[in-house]
């Protein structure tokens, strides 16, 4: 079982602490870079203040690594990229780049799914071997050595009503807690279910195979204001315009993942051939079969907001 302690930014640091109940943030990397594949999902990653604050002060669990134009990261997680507006995440992002740009250049987007953040008297010292000269961080096995006294010291500190949680017993259980490789089954917020979907479908409408990144959005197959949850397998990559008219219940997408489009298009708006030329088709699907849609969400929308 491992964690990362990722060098951060004080100010992103800051202004997140102060926020009440945010359920999921975005650790931006300023250069874009590669592919995180430092952790599994679910495992911890923790926050390091930069000196002089040479403490760990809190943490998240990994969800997912993107990266992403700015202008989309901000789109997907607003004030969850840790500042209060858009020209204040480009700041503090070009602060660290040590240039600024008018381009939407790419940075990399760490999804941490249920933050926490201690207050100052329980911030941890860090631990004897991370060196002050890291400049991103540094990877631990959480069972042995200095990674195993970090992590009984977050656990120590971490707010118990919060986390006890089915998915999380284990993880608070201190009898169990070094039993299993993966820590949590983090729940995805609206960002991050964004972000997800989007690239479970490669970045491409399953649809048109439009790849027009501002123009895609993460449709909630049962919306979550019925309950559906923020699950890949409870979404589709949807052109905007055919996101809303899946929304509305004018075209939907079979079990056999054929898409149909309502006799209601013609017969309320006189229109629709671009949208009945792809009537019958079978929609692109993630590659991962564990991302694709789940059957039970796709009868749901046929039953429930499909117009026939």
């Amino acid at each position: 079982m491992k964690g990362y302690v990722g060098v951060t930014d004080n100010e992103w640091f800051s202004f997140l602490a102060s926020q009440p109940e945010i359920d999921e943030v975005n650790f931006w990397q300023p250069g874009g870079g590669s592919a995180f594949r430092t952790l599994a999902h679910g495992e911890p990653f923790l926050f390091k203040l930069h000196a002089p604050h040479n403490y760990v002060a809190g943490g998240g669990f990994f969800a997912h690594h993107s990266i992403l134009p700015v202008s989309l990261a901000w789109t997907a997680f607003g004030t969850k990229n840790g500042a209060a507006s858009f020209g204040e995440m480009r700041r503090l992002i070009e602060k660290r780049r040590r240039t600024t740009s008018l381009e939407d250049y790419k940075i990399g987007c760490i999804i941490l799914a249920q933050p926490f953040f201690f207050p100052p008297e329980q911030w941890i010292p860090i631990p004897p071997d991370f060196s002050l000269n890291i400049v991103q961080g540094k990877t631990y096995e959480l069972l042995t050595g200095h990674g195993k006294r970090l992590w009984e010291q977050v656990l120590e500190r971490m707010p118990a009503p919060d986390l006890r949680d089915s998915a999380q017993n284990e993880m608070m259980d201190p009898g169990a807690r070094y039993g299993k490789p993966s820590l949590v089954l983090p729940r995805l917020g609206q960002g991050a279910f964004r972000i997800v979907v989007t690239d479970a479908y490669q970045r491409r409408c399953s649809v048109t195979g439009e790849r027009t990144l501002p123009a895609l959005e993460a449709a909630h197959i049962k919306p979550y204001k019925e309950k559906g949850p923020h699950d890949v397998q409870n979404g589709l990559l949807l052109r905007s315009d055919i996101h809303r008219l899946f929304d509305s219940g004018y075209v939907t997408v079979t079990t056999e993942h054929r898409f149909e489009v309502s006799r209601r298009i013609r017969e309320e708006f006189e229109n629709g051939r671009d949208y009945y030329r792809f009537h019958g088709n079978i929609v692109r699907l993630p590659v991962e079969s564990l991302s694709r849609p789940q059957e039970g969400y796709l009868q749901w929308h046929n039953e429930n907001v499909y117009l026939g």
